[in-house]
């Protein structure tokens, strides 16, 4: 079994009259209101922190930060210089370029305000997001395949894809990689966790923690096989830009899981 061509999929699922429904903001609506359900569910479970009604009314407030810190996040951290100079491509979604370290910023600046104003504690709120927040990776790296971006280094593997609209060598499904990692394994992880006999929601921050660090330490791993951005490349030892974006939420992550631990679990009913 060789490589195997990439599928010319459509970025567009349908249109009706100048609306065009696109792969990639379904994977967003779907991935957001999964993610709301999910969540609605877990406040059933101990130790009560949050309400049903407070993620509902929360549902909002991610949106505009997924949306606006993604979009905001790629302008600062990747091509400054570019939007600068062209202010109003910024305004441009439709041409791709939503980063997850900026959406990432985006929800978290939201969880901390939305908490404050409505006397939630904060680790309490955060741990029920992040539970739920690789079910929406997962589908936006899918969506990332369906685009055809994003692609990989070139392999000598039997299982490399080739996108003709790149080049002809076969590369690797990175975006797959991501979509298993970040997504399946991690919520796998946090599922485990929640669910399971750790019962880590009664421990504010260890949920929070596990997934910071599993998608930092997911990423950096990905990042070996993803081919760097054209318009930074590769860094100092062979390293991308991603990777040191990913390295601040590993340590994060790390610490809020040490904390979680260092103290004794709350009790609910």
């Amino acid at each position: 079994m060789g490589p195997i061509d990439f599928p010319q999929f459509d970025p567009v699922i349908l249109h009706l009259g100048p609306l065009a429904i696109r792969w990639y903001a379904l994977a967003y609506v779907v991935g957001l209101l999964a993610g709301w359900r999910y969540c609605m569910w877990l406040t059933e479970k101990p130790p009560h922190l949050v309400s049903a009604r407070q993620i509902d009314d929360f549902l909002v407030w991610a949106t505009l930060g997924v949306i606006l810190g993604g979009r905001l996040g790629f302008v600062l951290f990747y091509q400054p210089g570019h939007y600068l100079a062209n202010p109003l491509d910024i305004l441009k979604v439709w041409n791709g370029g939503m980063s997850f370290h900026g959406g990432l910023a985006g929800v978290s600046l939201g969880m901390v305000i939305f908490a404050r104003r409505n006397g939630i504690p904060l680790l309490g709120f955060t741990d029920l997001i992040a539970a739920a927040a690789p079910a929406g990776l997962c589908l936006g790296r899918i969506a990332n395949f369906i685009n055809g971006e994003l692609w990989g280094r070139p392999t000598d593997g039997s299982w490399g894809v080739i996108f003709r609209h790149v080049d002809d060598l076969p590369r690797h499904p990175s975006q797959l990689y991501e979509a298993t990692l970040e997504g399946l394994v991690l919520f796998a992880i946090l599922t485990a966790l929640v669910l399971g006999r750790a019962r880590a929601l009664t421990r504010p921050g260890l949920t929070t923690g596990v997934f910071l660090g599993g998608y930092g330490l997911a990423r950096i791993a990905v990042e070996f096989f993803r081919e760097p951005d054209s318009y930074i490349g590769l860094l100092s030892f062979g390293t991308s830009w991603g990777q040191w974006l990913s390295l601040p939420l590993v340590a994060g992550g790390a610490y809020l899981v040490w904390r979680a631990l260092r103290r004794p679990a709350m009790h609910g009913t």
